[in-house]
Formats: structure tokens, sequence, C-alpha cells
């Protein structure tokens, strides 16, 4: 069976529906924008799902970390020897005894979901499914039924917004309040009784521990975790406390270190980049002014309006970061670009630096944006 398309004529919940109910087995590509995600499926059931290029946060090694369940030393010891014997990670760590089989194959499972349950948010994109037979660790995965993930994935895409409306930003902390959580299997019956999920969150939820670190610790996943921190401020449990208001530029310092480091482990940063590309444009202007005088040195002339698109490149990822951080700090990404100016994060100049025009900006009724450079 060869499925091949565009998300816009047959999406997600169709694809896995229909792999699912054949049994199929293989590898599902799907591409949105600049994000590819490879989805291993065998006889029908899910088996792993991974971002291409993983960014170092979202491997296992990484989520390990976070969840507390392995120490950073550990897990460079256990990324030398995978790279001594080409083995994988998960068995090496087990096999070191520094990571149980419980808790990996957990961490796997979580992983693979985080990633599939995304995939239902994708409005466009495309998609290839290639037919064949997938390998995959029976000790540590756990298959996922074509069935349990679209009841799942629908379900979060429907109870979402409600969530996000209250808890909207990962720099959110908690304060507990003076109602007293009764301990799991108390004498006197809990007239408030809470899951399991809200009852682990409420442990987590110290004062000053935002909501990523509790999500990373707690191993539910952002929704569950988000859900049940919502549960325990709804039931009075917990009371919220919004990021500061200096987290505006905290958030957009910390954003731009990531993209710092990103950019070039050969340059030296944002400032290295501009001034590169500043170089670029004087080069460029030099060989158009004494183009005749390069040509016979034999000289290759650099093209002016090629380092103003190197440029651009850079200019529009770091207006995509100050959106995010605004997202963050008003839960919702902003109708106008002006906004952004407004809120501290950019200049005036950068709505349309390094061109003449401003650039073309619209969010989006899903909630998203599109952000591009003015037309040449």
């Amino acid at each position: 069976m060869a499925l091949k398309g565009t998300l816009e004529d047959f999406g997600i919940a169709e694809i896995l529906q229909l792999i699912g109910q054949q049994a199929k087995s293989g590898v599902l590509h799907l591409r949105s924008r600049d994000v590819e995600i490879h989805v291993q499926i065998a006889d029908g059931c899910i088996v792993s799902a991974e971002f291409a290029g993983r960014r170092q946060r979202d491997r296992l090694g990484a989520m390990l970390v976070r969840a507390g369940l392995l120490a950073r030393g550990d897990l460079d010891r256990a990324l030398d020897a995978q790279r001594k014997t080409l083995r994988r990670l998960g068995d090496l760590l087990v096999e070191m005894r520094l990571v149980s089989k419980h808790d990996l194959k957990e961490m796997t499972l979580l992983q693979t979901t985080e990633t599939v349950y995304r995939l239902f948010a994708w409005k466009r994109g495309t998609y290839a499914f290639e037919p064949g037979e997938v390998e995959w660790d029976r000790e540590t995965v756990t298959p996922l039924r074509a069935e349990s993930v679209l009841m799942e994935g629908f379900r979060q895409v429907d109870e979402w917004p409600m969530v996000r409306r209250r808890i909207h930003s990962p720099s959110m902390t908690f304060l507990r309040t003076e109602k007293v959580l009764e301990p799991e299997g108390a004498r006197e019956p809990d007239p408030t009784p809470l899951g399991p999920n809200e009852r682990r969150v409420y442990g987590l939820a110290e004062p000053g521990c935002a909501v990523g670190a509790i999500v990373d610790r707690s191993r539910l996943g952002e929704f569950e975790t988000c859900k049940a921190l919502l549960t325990l401020v709804n039931m009075g449990f917990l009371q919220a406390v919004a990021p500061a208001r200096r987290s505006t530029r905290e958030g957009l310092r910390a954003y731009l270190r990531d993209w710092r480091e990103h950019l070039g482990r050969g340059a030296a940063g944002l400032g290295s980049t501009l001034v590169l590309a500043a170089l670029l444009a004087a080069a460029g202007w030099l060989a158009v002014e004494h183009g005749a005088a390069a040509g016979e040195a034999g000289a290759q002339p650099v093209d002016a309006r090629g380092a103003q698109r190197f440029l651009g490149r850079y200019a529009l990822s770091r207006l995509a970061g100050a959106l995010e951080v605004y997202r963050l700090e008003h839960g919702e990404y902003p109708e106008r670009l002006e906004a952004l100016v407004g809120a501290g994060l950019v200049e005036p100049a950068d709505l349309r630096a390094p061109w003449p025009e401003d650039y073309h900006y619209r969010r989006r009724p899903d909630g998203g944006f599109v952000l591009l450079p003015p037309l040449p």
C-alpha cells in the first residue's frame, strides 16, 4: 500500500486509521514547513515517533536527565560508551544499571506519545507512507494501537484550549493554599477525591517550580500535567502565580542564547553573524563599484543581494523568537507585529530590517502564525 499526499486532503487521523485497520508495517514520513516527523508502525501499531534531526532537548537521554532519573555525568558516560560500541543508548543505560528497564520503557513511551499527539495540531503539510518491516525492541517499547491514539489525540485537541486559558506559560509557578490534600489511603474519606495524576503533580508543584520543570519531572506529558495543574487550581489546592513582567526580556535573552548556539558552533553568535553579513554586503558593494578591477585580478565578486538575504534569514528567526516570547507572556500571538515593539521585544526597525518594507505577518485561525519576508 502506497500512501502519499497532503494533509489538507487527507488528515493525520484518516491516515493512522487506514494504516491501523489494514495492520500495515512501515514508516510514515510527515513534513510541515521545516519540521519532519517519522512514525514507525508495526502491524498497524505505532512503535516509535521522532523528529528528524531531533533536538538535544527531545532526545531520550536529555528527557531522562530532566525527569530526575539520570545524572548528567552518567549520561555522558553512557554516550561515550555508545560512540565506541554503536549500541542503542537505552540498552547501555539498563546494562550499566543507570536506569531501570521499567523507567526506560515509561520514558520511551512518553517520547513517542508526545511526538505523535503534536501531529493532531498540523493542518498543512505532506505525508508519505513507506511500507516495509520495522525493527523495534519489544522489551522497552509499548506498541500503541491506532484507535487509542486517535481517541486520545482528539481529546487533547478538544480540551487544550480550555487548559491553556489558565495554564498559559511554562514559566508560571504555584503556591500551595491552606486547603490540605489528604494523603492517599487516609482514614477519613477525602471529600474532594483526586486522581493519581493530580496527586503526583501536587507533590511536584513546590513554590518557585515552573510549569516546564513540573512537566519534565511528572513524566505524564505536557497535556496531562497542565490539565492536572488546572484541576488543582480550580479546586483550590494551588494558586497560580503569573511570570514576573521582567521575564519577557529574560525569555528573549534565553531564546537568543539558544539561537546563537544553533546558528553556528563556528561563529561567535548573533553579533558575529551580523558583522559577517555586513562584511558580505560591503564586499558586494565594492564588487559592484570596482567590478572591472576585480575581474582583471581574477577575483569573484560577492552578490550584495545574497548578503541581504543571508541577514534576512536570521532577522526573520529573531522575529519568530520574539513572537514565541509574546505568546508565553500573553497566552496567544499578537494580532499585529507592532505589538512586539510595545512589549519591548524588538525595535521598530526590526519589523523590516534588512528590507525596505515590513515583513508579512498574520495570526492564523488555529492559533499559529504566518511570518514571511517581503516580496523582492
